[in-house]
């Protein structure tokens, strides 16, 4: 299977981390991603969005416009609303049947991020990137 590319948003986030030469400048980062990221209506923050296996509160609410995928998501923790925002960078715009050929894990591995994540973020972002792939392959 062909997997596709990261968007540049991702590209970009890519480029940044490289830049950081330790763990705490990324996290750090992942922060302030987090908080630039656009907060979820609270009439969403409902248990159908909620994704579960995660160690904080999390809800996406995916959106597919024309074939294309995109998302809102917030989370309790201003780490993980970081991660929300690279995964977002990571899938946003893609076609539907594209965000099931993104290789999440290889992509969010040059990030470092995989390295640095506790067992529960770690099962968490897994959890998230599940649920994405589950409402692109059913729409």
């Amino acid at each position: 299977m062909e997997s596709a590319m990261a968007s540049p948003a991702f590209e970009e986030i890519a480029e940044t981390f490289a830049f950081f030469d330790d763990w705490e400048d990324r996290y750090r980062h992942v922060i302030e991603l987090g908080k630039a990221f656009p907060d979820l209506d609270e009439t969403f923050k409902v248990p159908a969005l909620k994704v579960e296996g995660c160690a904080s509160q999390v809800w996406l609410r995916p959106i597919i416009d024309g074939g294309r995928f995109d998302f809102q998501g917030t989370s309790d923790a201003m780490i993980v609303r970081g991660l929300i925002a690279i995964l977002h960078a990571l899938y946003s715009g893609l076609s539907a049947a594209d965000v099931g050929k993104v290789d999440a894990p290889a992509e969010l591995a040059r990030l470092g991020l995989t390295d640095h994540l506790s067992s529960q973020r770690s099962n968490g972002l897994r959890a998230m990137v599940e649920r994405v792939r589950n409402v692109a392959a059913q729409a």
